[in-house]
């Protein structure tokens, strides 16, 4: 299985801390299992890094990664801005305190009411095709208007390919000069671009050679449309390790160069601010989801601990979410953390489906009824991008710990 993040350790007892909090106390907290369990301190020391490697840049949180109320109301406070992908996360995001002003708006099928909120509110809305033009014009007012660009380029090794080819996302860079002259014509608020050619990618130099690729393909557009960006956002894309010998992005690699790549920028961007939208990297690896096992079962020789999770609240541990081939979160039993590996064992949900599976044939100290399993990274895409509602299980519950929680 994958490599459990660094942050955590165990107490004297061997139990699991979470934000230098017992996990079976927050479980007792809280009220009971399943539970993500998100350590703001972890995110906040991200938020720092990201800081120290990228001085001038400006850091959007990318809000699909986790909406949770509580922590998106800490993270508004510490970044420059917040991205959202529907009317529902623009509402989240004002409601968490973000300036209007700060909050910006892709997606590739906004509704009318939706398009009609972030004018009202303020927000920028990227523009994601011609058609997207005609609707926020006819609303009025004056709109705060960005091209999201379909570039002609992809990170290399990224996990999930957002850009290159014929992409629902975004408008074809060929494209995007007459419409910023459009939206100029119209009278709208010019904002800028906003450029994203992929997520989860680890290798330093794939996103080096893309953010530089980025910052010249913004250069070509403005130059060509004749108006330069008041803001690139250069998109996101920096990945965490899920996988046995993935190995961390060298984060402070990737700022150096960008920085060098943007200290001799075109001249049609000398003003222009720059921005990197960032999800995953920040919260991912300060979440924790525990569920508690329910049974502990052998079938033809092999050990199954069933737990009251599941797919259902952690997608992605199941390798539902899109993965081609299934590898195993981190996991570990909680109240024996770092303990001795003693047997192989499968970790399977509640649900009635041979896909609900949070970890298979991983070597485990020995466990039983009543144990809590933790599964790691479970920060990003977890609940929110779950099929709750599949056959009629409890939601999961969640909680944000660390100073300032």
């Amino acid at each position: 299985m994958g490599p459990v993040p660094p942050a955590y350790e165990a107490d004297e007892d061997g139990m699991l801390l979470i934000g230098g909090r017992r996990a079976d106390a927050l479980v007792a907290e809280a009220g009971g299992t399943p539970l993500f369990v998100y350590d703001l301190g972890q995110v906040r020391a991200r938020i720092a890094t990201f800081r120290a490697a990228f001085p001038g840049v400006a850091l959007h949180y990318a809000v699909k990664a986790n909406p949770y109320e509580k922590l998106l109301s800490a993270i508004a406070k510490d970044v420059d801005g917040l991205d959202v992908a529907s009317g529902g996360e623009l509402a989240l995001a004002l409601e968490a305190g973000a300036e209007a002003s700060t909050i910006s708006f892709a997606g590739p099928g906004k509704r009318d009411a939706d398009l009609a909120a972030a004018v009202s509110a303020g927000a920028t809305i990227n523009l994601e095709s011609e058609g997207e033009v005609d609707r926020v014009l006819a609303i009025g007012g004056r709109p705060k208007l960005a091209v999201r660009v379909n570039p002609p380029f992809e990170i290399r090794g990224a996990g999930m390919r957002m850009g290159g080819g014929a992409r629902p996302f975004g408008v074809d860079a060929e494209r995007v000069p007459a419409l910023v002259r459009r939206i100029l014509k119209a009278g709208a608020e010019w904002r800028g671009f906003h450029i994203f050619a992929g997520s989860q990618a680890l290798g330093a130099e794939a996103l080096i050679e893309a953010q530089r690729a980025t910052i010249a393909l913004a250069a070509e557009l403005a130059e060509a449309a004749g108006a330069p960006p008041p803001l690139v956002n250069l998109g996101g894309g920096f990945g965490i390790p899920y996988s046995s010998g993935e190995r961390p992005l060298d984060v402070e690699a990737v700022g150096l160069a960008l920085h060098d790549v943007l200290s001799n920028r075109p001249q049609i961007l000398q003003n222009s601010e720059f921005a990197v939208e960032l999800g995953r990297w920040l919260v991912g690896e300060a979440g924790v989801y525990l569920a508690r096992i329910l049974d502990r079962k052998i079938s033809h020789g092999k050990t199954f601990l069933i737990t009251d999770g599941g797919m259902h609240h952690q997608l992605a541990a199941s390798g539902n979410f899109g993965q081609v081939v299934r590898r195993n979160f981190p996991v570990a039993i909680a109240s024996r953390f770092g303990a001795p590996a003693k047997e192989e064992a499968s970790v399977t949900g509640c649900l009635c489906t041979p896909l609900d599976r949070l970890a298979d044939d991983v070597m485990l100290p020995s466990a039983g009824e009543g144990d809590l399993v933790a599964v790691f990274l479970a920060g990003a895409y977890g609940l929110s991008a779950s099929p709750q509602a599949f056959l009629g299980h409890p939601p999961a519950l969640e909680m944000l710990v660390g100073e300032g929680a």
